[in-house]
């Protein structure tokens, strides 16, 4: 597959903050991203960079094949959804549109006015007295309905409730299978994309700390509750991701498939296993915690108590 973006070792700091750091990723063609990570994780700051609504420190991006840095042909082909898009004080949705359909030459107008419906969106009126959820269907309505080759979604519903999203998670995916391209979709709502994602890139602290297929994700990780002394033997030489203990039970995240050996423990012990979701992997993965070199240590004198 081919790629349309290719990221190497790409810096952003801030004065004495580091928003990337030597972040190296590809992003393939006709495919579904996630990009997940906590609140300031350095998520935006790659997407601006990479739709050149912001400037490296140091390292090097393309997309298709070139710098998207006052580069027309680029940045044509791509639309970016930010979470708090800014408009004219006087303009509405209609002008958004408008203006969007100009921009974008594989602009969809029958599919915008479908998705106008869709969210009932008033178009006559001011977009800064729109509420927050109609706010964000502008942006939706623009990232769908532009079918740029590859498309950014920033946190695109805030706002919406629970039904507008589904709508929003299914004129997506629909549009998708008909017109394949390269969509990348920030969400906190980790369970409610996990279906829609092909490919997951996690960020914590400005690096990449997964980067794989969602297939991939789901089988690198389990759950198991159980008697701390047996919950004890299976993780020697293991990944702990999380722990936690209530008197002699323990409950263990931990990376890797499970051995034969593995599986007995865990029958002749009465430990229970359970699959790990990717938003618990994802949380899992990203707890401050992890960083503290003590945090093992800690764990194990927790398990004793």
């Amino acid at each position: 597959m081919n790629s349309v973006v290719e990221v190497r070792h790409l810096t952003k700091t801030y004065k004495t903050a580091t928003a990337l750091d030597d972040v190296s990723v590809s992003i393939d063609e006709d495919s579904i991203y996630g990009l997940l990570g906590r609140n300031g994780a350095g998520k935006t700051t790659l997407m601006s960079i990479l739709t050149a609504q912001n400037f490296a420190t140091s390292g090097d991006v393309k997309v298709f094949g070139e710098d998207p840095y006052e580069n027309a042909r680029v940045l044509s082909r791509m639309c970016f959804v930010r979470e708090s898009q800014k408009y004219p004080d006087d303009s509405n949705a209609r002008h958004a549109l408008t203006n969007a359909s100009l921009f974008f030459p594989n602009w969809d107008q029958e599919f915008a006015d479908q998705l106008v419906d869709d969210f009932a969106l008033p178009l006559k009126t001011p977009i800064k007295k729109l509420s927050r959820g109609q706010q964000s269907a502008v942006g939706v309505i623009i990232g769908l309905a532009s079918r740029a080759e590859i498309t950014f979604f920033d946190e695109p519903y805030l706002g919406f409730d629970a039904v507008a999203r589904q709508i929003f998670y299914d004129r997506l995916i629909a549009d998708y299978a008909e017109f394949p391209r390269t969509i990348v979709l920030s969400s906190h709502l980790i369970d409610e994309v996990a279906d829609l994602i092909e490919k997951v890139i996690v960020i914590d602290r400005g690096r990449i700390i997964m980067d794989e297929t969602t297939e991939e994700v789901r089988g690198r990780a389990v759950n198991v509750v159980g008697d701390a002394d047996a919950i004890n033997r299976l993780v020697v030489g293991r990944e702990v991701i999380h722990r936690e203990s209530l008197g002699r039970v323990a409950s263990v995240t931990m990376l890797g498939h499970l051995s034969n050996a593995d599986r007995e423990l865990i029958s002749d012990a009465n430990l229970d296993l359970t699959p790990v979701s990717l938003q618990q992997l994802v949380v899992r993965s990203t707890q401050a915690d992890l960083a503290d070199p003590t945090a093992a240590e800690t764990d194990s004198r927790s398990l004793q108590s």
